[in-house]
């Protein structure tokens, strides 16, 4: 089917994209880890339960701890061995979460469920919440939940835009597993219990544009390159001209959203029984020597992914106050040079995208279900100004995708009356794209204050 233009949407902004430092890398399946620090909280909603004890064997693709509640996820071994440890360490995100440690013999024996032939619509909902998938393009919410709507639906829209500067991961997948992509958004839609299915491709993936036409029963929507663009609710408009209203959910309107991985993921799910413990992810930036989109076991260390990858990128320091001096006694004569260092690029490290990620205060951290990139960026790269006064440009309301007002979300934070930010700044419904924060010219920290008065909102709820 001809590929169609989307609508445009209001706001929104255009950065730099950087994707050619990754785009070309095929995707290559990093080497088992020695060991894994699998996360319990892998998910949108209740941290999972952990059922395995210290000393215990698993397989890969083993449940080592339950899902808690309706929204949550199972979490499975990611490698065969020994769990080594069971214990609470805080997070990148700062939160207190409960890790699994695996200690990996080396063998990668698999735990899987038995493959599904001519599935109907409860058993795919069945697989797809006993292989713990969740959506990953970021949020992570259940897909298990997302397929049981409490509204009716007529439409899944396929998200392929991965508008995030940087990030390449889906870009890799839709080329180079275009069948497992397409089959698996047709036993989500069978789930669904529609035939309508869209997928929304941003215009500079032309490759990937190309490969899905020919697909019988599938629109594809070619997505003006601009960031959000991939969010949900621009998402369906673009692709729909459906507008969803604040406090509103996708099913509301009639339509479902999922990544373009997580469609993959439940074709695996269905056809091979594979539960959900590995990815992909990109790793770029222009401090890391060798950037590359990697298939990833989950609880894989930052650390050994930057090493795999070649390291940091560094610069040669000359240190003029320092010297080293040479005495030739012979023909009485003394020179002297001046100190040359190694010193790394690095100014900033972030798992996820550059506009929503997480930035990591050290690689002392580990890969989650959701975790779709590691950034090393440089000092060109990385926003590292000190934020000044608030200019009362309205910038930020200008580009704000949901048609909110972050500067009075900001301004009333500052001054700890977060009910206030919450009222004139419409905060519960800001999707954190980023984009606010981008284009500041004072470089003030509007999504620290955002997630500050969520966090109060929630604390208080």
């Amino acid at each position: 089917m001809k590929a169609v233009k989307g609508k445009f949407y209001f706001g929104g902004i255009h950065p730099r994209g950087n994707k050619e430092l990754s785009k070309d890398c095929p995707l290559e399946v990093m080497p088992l880890p020695e060991e894994v620090a699998v996360s319990c909280s892998q998910s949108l909603g209740k941290p999972a339960s952990p059922i395995v004890e210290t000393g215990q064997t698993v397989k890969c693709g083993e449940l080592i701890a339950k899902a808690e509640g309706e929204v949550s996820s199972d979490v499975f071994a990611s490698v065969s061995g020994t769990v080594t440890a069971v214990k609470e360490l805080t997070a990148a995100n700062g939160a207190t979460e409960k890790f699994i440690f695996i200690k990996s013999d080396g063998k990668d024996e698999k735990a899987f469920l038995p493959p599904l032939t001519e599935p109907d619509a409860e058993a795919i909902k069945a697989r797809v919440r006993d292989c713990g998938i969740v959506g990953l393009g970021g949020a992570g919410f259940p897909s298990a939940v997302k397929l049981a709507p409490k509204t009716p639906v007529d439409t899944l829209i396929v998200n392929g835009a991965e508008c995030e500067a940087y990030l390449t991961c889906d870009h890799r997948l839709m080329l180079e597993r275009t069948d497992e992509i397409v089959r698996g958004a047709r036993y989500a839609a069978k789930a669904l219990g529609v035939t309508n299915i869209i997928i929304g491709i941003e215009a500079n993936k032309p490759d990937c544009i190309k490969l899905f036409e020919p697909y019988e029963n599938i629109k594809v929507v070619i997505l003006a390159k601009k960031y959000p663009i991939g969010g949900e609710k621009q998402l369906i408009y673009s692709a729909t001209g459906r507008k969803i209203g604040l406090g509103k959910l996708p099913a509301d309107c009639g339509v479902i959203v999922h990544n373009v991985a997580t469609c993959f993921a439940v074709c695996e799910a269905v056809e091979q029984g594979k539960p959900l413990y590995e990815r992909i992810v990109t790793v770029s930036g222009k401090a890391v020597k060798q950037p590359k989109n990697l298939w990833v076991r989950v609880g894989t260390s930052v650390q050994s992914i930057v090493d795999y990858c070649g390291g940091e990128v560094t610069e040669q320091i000359i240190e003029k106050d320092l010297q080293t001096v040479k005495i030739d006694v012979k023909n009485k004569t003394e020179t002297s040079e001046n100190l040359v260092t190694e010193k790394s690029t690095v100014k900033k490290v972030v798992r996820g995208g550059p506009m929503t990620g997480i930035a990591l205060a050290s690689y002392d951290a580990y890969t989650h279900k959701t975790t779709s990139g590691i950034l090393l960026l440089n000092k060109s790269e990385a926003a590292a100004e000190e934020p000044t006064p608030c200019l009362n440009c309205g910038k930020c309301a200008d580009v704000c995708p949901m048609h909110l007002m972050p500067m009075n979300t900001a301004f009333y934070s500052a001054a700890g009356d977060f009910d206030a930010a919450a009222k004139y700044g419409n905060t519960a419904y800001c999707i954190e794209c980023g984009a606010c924060e981008y284009i500041c010219p004072a470089k003030r920290p509007l999504i620290q204050a955002i997630r500050k008065t969520k966090a109060y909102l929630r604390n208080k709820k």
